[in-house]
């Protein structure tokens, strides 16, 4: 494979300077994150009916995985008490009567509970913080239960160890698992003008976590993210992802769904549910021409038509 025109340090460049949040702007979303359970911390102090156990940032900010195109973060809310609600609609009113109250300042239309958080928007910043109620029983290793983005019902979770689990590949691989990462997320978000494209991030990198504990390594960025495609179009996302850090091998179940990409602090969730044939073959047939597109850079004679090549995948705003 050719690297005279577009090598590993090309794509290195352009992700710095087009594809990663910059660590200026990342310390400000951290330090909205903060501004934001420090006022909930104080709001509880006076009001101690409100059982708050735990806030974490969570999402990409969290795990490092982030695009430069953030504009919102998440941060999930430890809830527990004979008070919280237990049914969705109530709890994520529960949740926004005490943010409201905790921002009194706010109009009402910057508080607003959507299909499975509270959506706090900043009017200064432009940003928008997702507040993630989970219902909390005591558990000494902090699983409790959310909202599910897919169906809206409760779902087992546990945010500490969605995070380790990220963390044990990035150690592995400092720098380039989370690297990678991003770049299939620039590639994915592009492609999603299409309606039957959609390849959410926690299945990003749940496939990429895969390949990593396959032995694959990302240090070469053109090839693992060959790999990638070549994942994609050799299984046709018809072979089982799962992971066996927080749970044995025999306890992930049979499931019926096209797309079976399982949850690697729940054996029984499945992000790809909802998934359909119509999705996986959208993602079969870009990851075959994206693949394509990284065969033709690599082996183009002139510097003007690999860029052409790495254009496909990552749009025009990839330059040399």
């Amino acid at each position: 494979m050719s690297r005279k025109h577009v090598s590993h340090n090309e794509i290195a460049r352009f992700a710095q300077e087009r594809v990663n949040l910059p660590k200026e702007k990342a310390d400000e979303f951290r330090a909205q994150a903060k501004g934001l359970r420090d006022r909930l911390e104080t709001y509880l102090g006076e009001h101690p009916d409100f059982s708050l156990k735990k806030m974490l940032l969570a999402g990409s900010l969290a795990k490092g995985t982030a695009l430069r195109s953030l504009n919102d973060i998440d941060v999930a809310c430890y809830i527990s008490g004979a008070d919280a609600p237990r049914s969705v609609t109530a709890l994520l009113e529960y949740l926004a009567e005490r943010l409201r109250k905790a921002y009194p300042n706010f109009s009402a239309d910057q508080v607003k509970p959507q299909t499975y958080s509270v959506t706090v928007s900043f009017r200064g910043s432009g940003l928008d913080v997702d507040v993630v109620p989970i219902l909390y029983d005591g558990d000494p290793n902090w699983f409790g239960n959310l909202v599910s983005q897919d169906d809206g019902s409760f779902l087992k979770t546990n945010i500490p160890l969605h995070l380790e689990f990220i963390r044990k590949r990035k150690r592995m691989q400092p720098d380039h698992f989370s690297q990678v990462v991003r770049l299939v997320k620039f590639w994915a978000a592009r492609l999603k003008s299409d309606e039957t494209f959609r390849l959410k991030s926690f299945m990003i990198e749940l496939i990429l976590a895969k390949l990593a504990d396959q032995g694959l390594s990302f240090s070469d960025y053109s090839e693992a993210l060959q790999h990638f495609f070549t994942y994609l179009a050799r299984t046709d996302l018809r072979e089982k992802v799962f992971f066996t850090d927080n749970y044995p091998a025999s306890s992930v179940g049979c499931f019926s769904q096209r797309v079976q990409i399982i949850d690697p602090v729940n054996a029984a969730n499945n992000v790809s549910l909802l998934y359909t044939d119509a999705n996986a073959r959208a993602i079969y047939e870009a990851a075959i021409d994206a693949g394509d597109a990284i065969d033709s850079a690599l082996s183009a004679p002139t510097k003007q038509e690999t860029v052409y090549y790495w254009q496909k995948i990552f749009g025009s705003s990839f330059q040399v």
